[in-house]
């Protein structure tokens, strides 16, 4: 109940902004009466954009309801009896609104959750400024909020001084009326008597006079007025331009970068709410001060004096209109990407949004957003500002949305949920490439107005790079071409460039990005496992990690050429271990088990100077997605002699029949995983247990283990055991047993199956 706690010692603004927090749509009291219970929920791990979450969001918003009844039943004595309806009659309320759609329930309590913790934060630094950082808040939203307070001080200086000459202006018109009455009292004179007439013009020229010194002099005050409000605002606008930049070509351009390398398997993006909250606060003083510049035109429209501030005021409006056009066109981004490796007449989604679309009511008239595919060079001619003729490169279903207002989080956009490429049209391609090495793009755009039709909008933003694929077969060589692109692609390139080659450090890191992301483990490559991989592409046999610091890997060697004396690329390898990691044998690695990066010729080496039946599990140098046992035991064709022998390699078709765990535990003469754990500590609780027991209708269920018979005449002279048949007939049986037909095996007891009490 921290943060709870925390909101209600917030103050002026910062307590009126929380309490805005809340209405119908959500009473302050549950907040007050559940606090504790809010607060420890699993919100966040509701992602609201996937429909399949639905059902965690129902199960929240009827735990919600019951805390509530339960809440209401304990309330006790007058005051309670009160309470306990009120508190029911919010159930009913909270039931009846979010029972259609509890992802808006989910949505609206991670808004308030998280602007009650912003609010409580930026009230903890203007508090203690002279203290560190507070919270984890980076020193830079410091900075921006102090920037943002300094704009708020000066906005409200200019908004002073705008209504102390709109007050100075409206004297000098009243006093300049007075001056043409007095001019027209004059012209009247003579019609009266010579003696009457100079008494009053004598009184009426000195009236004049002095009005018309004081206007001289108040015309040269106003002038004056009008500059220096022109050069406040012009200054004004020069901070709101730096922090404009900060916000938009810094932090929001980071916050795609990470988006970016999330692709890969990095970190999430994160939030976009915080951004958004400075789009706002910047879309609402640039909207102040636009329009104070506007109302001082005005004034000078309404009291013509010559000088220099007309100039300054028209370049003054000139500014400020570029910089909300350029922070709407800037905020108009893409919170979901498309998938990045998408395959033709298959269904996909894609989020945008409009971080000021809110503050700038936009939502008022709801645009429409379009998604289109082109390809690299229409991006190209796109970004230069060239008429494409709106062409394409493809056709998308379901390719337009209307943008939607979320009032609980103040967000507009737009959710394409069922789109599909349809089909692709693609170009001609360049020497070696390949169609997965072809890059396209979705293309989202928009028209809106601001301002009551002042300013019209034409939006556009392109998706992060895509590979069409037909086919599944496509999706490795597709998956590299996007690897590659989020990894090393630089901010600000021309559409889709790349370099052509990295070093191997850089590649190291997108690798381990991948892998942990793929297996879904903490444990990601050591520098033992990325010294082999540079062995594999380098074709090196050095042992040392500083000798692969400055190579560099070119996009050839990654994904082109095949390794040698292999008919797969390097990404394909790499790519078959994740695979096979990710289906089957997640639990092992991050148990520690799976050593995997290691030669035939290592693995014989570790394992020779331990006992025999001591054996470790490596990753196929011959095989896509393989894993091999390699093991020590008595070479039997030589007495005292020992030998590592080595099974041919398991792959994802293996352990769909048998898990890895089941055939270690088969397999009686392995004992010991390298270095020296017994395998049953290790393995034995993924192990399948044993079922004896008849199933339905009267058999016993088959299995199928491994057998290895270490003086089998099949082991060759290099200890390699060929296991290809063996297998084979495996997958027969497992095939054949899966068919709903009438069992032929029933006398067969070498494959354990017979019938009950035969």
């Amino acid at each position: 109940m921290a943060l709870w706690i925390q909101a209600q010692q917030l103050k002026g603004d910062a307590l009126h902004q929380m309490q805005a927090l809340y209405g119908q749509h959500f009473p302050i009291e549950v907040r007050h009466y559940l606090a504790q219970w809010i607060e420890s929920q699993p919100w966040d791990a509701i992602d609201v954009e996937k429909q399949q979450e639905e059902f965690k969001a129902k199960r929240l918003l009827e735990s919600l309801i019951q805390e509530l009844q339960r809440k209401a039943e304990h309330q006790m004595g007058e005051d309670g009896f009160l309470l306990k309806i009120k508190l029911g009659h919010y159930a009913s309320q909270l039931k009846s609104a979010y029972d259609p759609c509890p992802m808006e329930l989910v949505r609206c309590i991670k808004h308030i959750l998280y602007t009650e913790q912003r609010l409580v934060q930026e009230a903890s630094n203007v508090s203690s400024p002279g203290v560190g950082l507070t919270d984890g808040t980076p020193q830079k939203y410091q900075q921006i909020n102090q920037a943002f307070e300094e704009l708020r001080v000066m906005t409200q200086d200019t908004e002073n001084d705008l209504r102390k000459l709109q007050h100075s202006q409206e004297y000098f018109i009243i006093q300049y009326q007075e001056s043409l009455r007095i001019q027209a009292q004059l012209s009247s004179l003579a019609s009266l008597p010579p003696a009457e007439r100079v008494q009053r013009e004598t009184s009426l020229q000195s009236r004049k006079a002095t009005l018309e010194a004081w206007l001289t002099r108040e015309a040269n005050t106003l002038q004056k007025y009008r500059q220096d409000l022109a050069e406040k605002q012009q200054r004004t606008l020069a901070l709101l331009r730096k922090q404009q930049t900060v916000i938009v070509d810094d932090e929001l351009i980071q916050w795609k970068r990470r988006q970016q390398l999330a692709g890969n398997g990095g970190p999430a993006e994160g939030s976009l709410d915080i951004l958004q909250s400075w789009c706002e606060k910047l879309a609402d003083m640039i909207w102040q001060n636009r329009q104070q510049i506007r109302r001082v035109e005005h004034l000078t429209q309404q009291l013509p004096i010559p000088g220099p501030t007309e100039e300054l005021l028209k370049e003054l409006n000139s500014t400020v209109t570029d910089v909300i056009s350029a922070l709407v066109t800037s905020t108009f981004i893409i919170e979901k990407q498309p998938p990045q490796v998408l395959k033709t007449q298959t269904k996909f989604a894609a989020t945008v949004r409009l971080l000021v679309g809110g503050k700038l009511n936009v939502h008022m008239n709801p645009p429409q957003v379009k998604a289109t595919i082109i390809n690299e060079q229409q991006a190209k001619a796109l970004l230069k500002n060239e008429n494409t003729r709106n062409d394409s490169s493809g056709e998308i279903l379901n390719n337009n949305c209307v943008m939607e207002y979320h009032q609980t989080t103040g967000t507009l956009s737009a959710h394409f949920r069922n789109m599909s490429l349809k089909r692709i049209k693609r170009s001609d391609r360049r020497g070696a490439e390949s169609v997965t090495e072809e890059k396209f793009t979705v293309l989202f755009e928009s028209q809106f107005s601001v301002g009551g039709n002042e300013l019209m909008f034409h939006v556009k933003t392109l998706s992060l790079p895509v590979v069409v694929i037909v086919h599944g077969s496509q999706d490795n060589n597709a998956t590299a071409t996007v690897l590659w692109d989020n990894a090393f692609s630089e901010p600000g390139r021309v559409p889709f460039v790349v370099p052509d080659k990295v070093t191997w450090p850089q590649l190291c890191e997108a690798l381990n990005m991948k892998y942990k992301s793929e297996v879904q483990s903490d444990r990601g490559l050591s520098e033992e496992n990325l010294v082999f991989l540079a062995q594999k592409a380098f074709s090196s046999s050095s042992n040392n990690p500083e000798d692969y610091r400055n190579m560099t890997m070119t996009w050839s060697q990654f994904n082109r050429e095949s390794l040698p004396g292999r008919n797969f690329t390097f990404w394909q390898w790499f790519d078959g271990v994740i695979e096979l990691m990710k289906k089957h044998l997640k639990a092992h690695w991050n148990d520690g088990a799976i050593l995997g990066f290691l030669n035939k010729q290592q693995a014989q080496d570790m394992l020779l100077s331990k006992p025999n039946g001591t054996f470790l599990l490596r990753f196929s140098d011959s095989e896509i997605g393989g894993i091999t046992i390699a093991w020590v035991a008595e070479n039997p064709n030589k007495a005292g002699e020992r030998m590592v022998w080595n099974l041919m390699p398991f792959t994802t078709k293996d352990f769909s029949i048998r898990s890895l765990a089941d055939r270690i535990s088969d397999l009686n003469h392995l004992l010991f995983l390298y270095p020296n754990q017994p395998k049953d500590e290790v393995f034995s609780r993924y192990c399948t247990p044993p079922n004896s027991k008849a199933v339905g209708d009267g058999y016993v269920k088959p299995e199928i283990k491994q057998v290895v018979k270490v003086d089998d005449p099949m082991l060759d002279a290099e200890g390699e055991f060929d296991l290809e048949e063996t297998m084979d007939m495996a997958r027969q049986v497992e095939e054949f047993l899966r068919q709903p037909s009438e069992p032929q095996w029933s006398g067969q007891q070498s494959y354990q199956c017979g019938k009950k009490n035969d």
